[in-house]
């Protein structure tokens, strides 16, 4: 009888041990790694847009500017500035 009551007892500890501590501990360990990894992918992809956004402005930057004829300012609508002592 003694026997019996020890195991059912141990069975019950070893039930509370799975089904408190180990799986829970199992399912958030599962959702922290699936976070980190949406995080990472997150932060690549921001890092491609970045690196993309670089690679654009700078080949804009490298492109020979577009030679435009220099217009001269018109000399009717300009104030000459006299100081006043």
């Amino acid at each position: 009888m003694l026997k019996t009551l020890i195991y059912l007892f141990l069975a019950w500890l070893l039930y509370k041990l799975v089904f408190d501590f180990i799986i829970p501990i199992y399912r958030s360990t599962k959702v922290v790694r699936r976070q980190m990894s949406d995080m990472q992918e997150a932060m690549r992809q921001q890092y491609e847009q970045q690196q993309a956004a670089q690679q654009g402005y700078s080949s804009q930057q490298q492109k020979p500017p577009v030679s435009r004829p220099e217009s001269k300012p018109d000399k009717g609508d300009y104030i000459d500035f006299e100081e006043i002592k």
